[in-house]
């Protein structure tokens, strides 16, 4: 993790939420505001400009949107992070935000300790989701009871590949396992726990699934397991 204080640019199109929140993160310790810009075009602009470590990004923002700055933003400048600052928090900016590579998501009502702890998480190479956000993500993910399909026959050619549903991207079940429990919240030592294996095995199977997914980190993980239907106990 680089040392020093995070640097970070603030996007958001309403001058007097954008002004309260970089007032806001120059009163936290270890953060430095570096610019801030009212659209997404001018966002790009300044993370070409000062490369910080951290944007705060609004959604809904005219020229560029924040979605499509994000995805800007991760494809030219790997190592600049996104948060996400909206008001709107409904499902389809929340995972629309993620799969363009957002690394954090928080809602407008964020306390600045939720905000500086994201900021920082996401920083060290961690999600940084509010717990309400990964609520939604479980609820989701659980989504409702789907009516049980008829069994398949056994047959002795295939008798593996009947008693399992078929896994995405080659998938293997505890790969699958591993990746439900990241989309849980849980970390790699929670998770070596929860499957009674050493968190090197667990950081092995990440590796892997990631590969075989082509996501990049954490949340696209959890996205990729939302649209999938791979979920706890699934």
């Amino acid at each position: 993790m680089t040392d020093g204080p995070i640097r970070v640019v603030v996007a958001d199109d309403q001058t007097v939420v954008r002004e309260g929140i970089v007032m806001l993160l120059g009163l936290l310790p270890g953060i430095t505001v570096v610019g801030s810009a009212p659209d997404g075009e001018e966002a790009l602009r300044l993370v070409a400009e000062h490369a910080p470590d951290v944007v705060l990004m609004d959604l809904r923002m005219p020229r560029c949107d924040g979605v499509e700055a994000t995805r800007r933003i991760r494809a030219g400048h790997p190592g600049t992070e996104v948060v996400v600052l909206t008001t709107y928090a409904d499902d389809d900016s929340l995972f629309s935000a993620l799969q363009a590579g957002a690394r954090g998501f928080l809602t407008k009502d964020a306390g600045a300790e939720e905000i500086a702890r994201a900021v920082a998480d996401v920083r060290s190479g961690a999600a940084g989701l509010s717990p309400q956000v990964q609520l939604r993500l479980l609820e989701r993910l659980a989504g409702p009871a789907a009516a049980p399909e008829p069994a398949p026959v056994a047959t002795e050619a295939a008798p593996e590949a009947v008693r399992r549903p078929s896994l995405p991207d080659g998938l293997t079940q505890r790969e699958a396992e591993v990746l439900a429990l990241i989309a849980a919240g849980l970390s790699n030592a929670e998770i070596a726990e929860r499957l009674f294996v050493s968190p090197a095995t667990v950081k092995t199977h990440i590796n892997n699934l990631f590969a075989k997914t082509a996501v990049r980190d954490r949340a696209q993980a959890v996205a990729y397991a939302f649209r999938h239907g791979i979920s706890d106990g699934s």
